[in-house]
């Protein structure tokens, strides 16, 4: 079998519309072999490439034409294949979480490995190193939004109301594990003062 027949038959298992990198086929033939590959299938359109080593096989809507993933998923599948830890940036995370109505100009994510900046589409994602892991803690999860907003918006801009905002749009699951987290004493104070304030209502 022919390292694209390889490929062919291993893609068809794979989801439409999510995100997966060359090395889910590392073992279909050599790196190079599998690259050509890859891109023979770009070229006929099976499937297309959304950055640097990550593709993905197109849904299709017959609104809109093909849906392709969005740069956070694309972002944590690159992660995912680098083993890096990788969490929103807190500008972003606030603007989410209705903390904020400025958007960020750039994606920007908050990143275990190198900094770096990538190419996903026509978007330039910038890669920043954050050698805290504590900023890092819950990435991907409701619980790493907040305490990625929280870090940003810092001990001077954290009111009990910007508490109040993130309990409301977090849940209290989630809410839980960010008063558990390994947090400076500022952030716990106002986590706490915020559960505080609900048992005495």
């Amino acid at each position: 079998m022919s390292t694209t027949e390889a490929i062919k038959g291993r893609m068809r298992g794979l989801p439409k519309g999510k995100p997966f990198t060359t090395s889910r086929f590392a073992d279909c033939g050599p790196r190079g072999a599998v690259d050509r590959a890859l891109s023979r299938l770009v070229h006929e359109g099976e499937i297309e490439r959304l950055s640097r080593g990550v593709f993905v096989r197109p849904r299709k809507n017959r609104f809109v034409g093909n849906i392709v993933p969005g740069v956070v998923e694309v972002v944590q599948a690159i992660a995912r294949d680098n083993g890096e830890t990788v969490q929103v940036h807190g500008a972003e995370a606030a603007r989410r979480l209705g903390l904020s109505t400025q958007a960020p100009t750039a994606a920007v994510f908050h990143t275990s490995a190198s900094s770096r900046s990538i190419r996903i589409g026509n978007t330039t994602v910038k890669m920043i190193h954050t050698s805290n892991r504590r900023r890092l803690q819950f990435a991907g999860e409701t619980a790493g939004l907040a305490l990625s907003a929280l870090w940003y918006l810092g001990k001077d801009d954290v009111t009990p109301e910007t508490v109040a905002t993130i309990e409301s749009a977090v849940g209290a699951e989630e809410f839980e594990k960010l008063r558990l987290a390994d947090v400076p004493a500022w952030m716990a104070s106002a986590l706490d003062a915020s559960t505080r304030g609900t048992a005495h209502g």
